[in-house]
């Protein structure tokens, strides 16, 4: 199992780049962060930073969107960072909530998102594409690899990502759950005549590894309401009860109550009061190293090839240490 880390690209960026660094050194293959144009600071520079000062760790955002970014400007970015520093980079992309909600729009459809994913792999690697009725290629492009992993929730989306994506993001731990979409992305890789194993199966969610797991909780419940968002689209789409989603997923917003993005990702947001300390568990990774290796044993049972961990909370460095020493290790065979 790989492992990455998650951060936000809070100023200074100098931090970023050092806990970064040293994700490295504890064993980390990936660094990943968020991606609001509005909220945190412009990712795709700070990568540059992270790549020149790392050997192998590969970047990517956790995730972008097709909406914020024209899809040349997109694709020639990576292209750019790969031939800089080797082809270290991986283009995790979504329908985009707090990038758009924000800048007062909706999240892309899913078929501009479909088109996305091909018109950027494309560009990124060379190839020509079509954007907009025009063909595009990037001539300069030498050997360029862009995996383009997908995050998906609802059964459309999972489906859309095993038709298209190279991997699959899921943004929660819960074993149950990780089953049922991981089932639901496989059986559209094959219905599209793909190999379901060519997909990688990333699960993102925040760890903290400690014995008190109430202060654990605290730090972590941010995620659930984070979460929450892309659940209530589902609700409103496929309603309470519905057999394309699984109440595992849904019935916990039922008090939820708008959502304000100024805190969005942070530990302390009021706008999660609403999520209970049963979601909170399933969906984190928490308690003692050896509570965060029997689960982590069990995700990867399921087809987990990727664990991410959002880092935001008090106790950054002490969660990537603790991974070092003793949780990836464990998982190293």
């Amino acid at each position: 199992m790989d492992f990455g880390l998650v951060l936000q690209t809070d100023p200074p960026a100098s931090r970023v780049v050092s806990l970064m660094k040293r994700a490295e050194r504890n064993g980390f293959t990936h660094g990943w962060t968020f991606d609001s144009t509005v909220l945190w600071q412009e990712p795709f520079v700070i990568y540059s930073q992270i790549l020149a000062r790392t050997t192998k760790l590969k970047v990517g955002p956790m995730v972008t969107n097709p909406g914020t970014r024209a899809w040349e400007v997109t694709a020639s970015t990576f292209a750019t960072l790969n031939d800089m520093f080797g082809n270290r980079t991986v283009c995790g992309i979504g329908r985009g909530d707090s990038a758009m909600r924000v800048a007062g729009r909706r999240p892309n459809t899913l078929a501009r998102l479909g088109e996305a994913i091909d018109v950027i792999r494309d560009l990124a690697e060379g190839r020509e594409t079509e954007v907009g009725g025009q063909p595009l290629r990037i001539p300069w492009v030498r050997d360029g690899k862009l995996p383009v992993w997908m995050a998906a929730y609802g059964p459309k989306a999972l489906a859309l990502a095993g038709r298209k994506a190279d991997g699959f993001i899921l943004q929660l731990a819960d074993p149950y759950l990780t089953e049922w979409m991981v089932k639901a992305v496989r059986a559209a890789a094959v219905e599209a005549g793909r190999d379901p194993a060519s997909v990688t199966v990333c699960v993102a969610a925040p760890a903290y590894v400690g014995d008190d797991l109430a202060h654990a909780r605290e730090q972590c419940r941010w995620f659930g309401g984070m979460v929450g968002n892309h659940v209530a689209d589902l609700v409103a789409r496929y309603g309470e009860h519905s057999d394309l989603v699984p109440e595992a997923l849904t019935s916990y917003i039922k008090e939820r109550h708008g959502y304000d993005y100024s805190h969005h990702g942070r530990a302390g947001n009021p706008s999660t009061d609403f999520v209970p300390d049963e979601i909170v568990d399933r969906f984190c990774l928490l308690g003692p190293a050896g509570a965060h290796i029997e689960k982590l044993q069990a995700l990867r049972e399921l087809g987990v090839d990727q664990f991410a961990v959002y880092d935001m909370h008090d106790a950054q460095e002490t969660t990537i240490d603790a991974y070092g020493a003793e949780i990836i290790p464990a998982l190293d065979h």
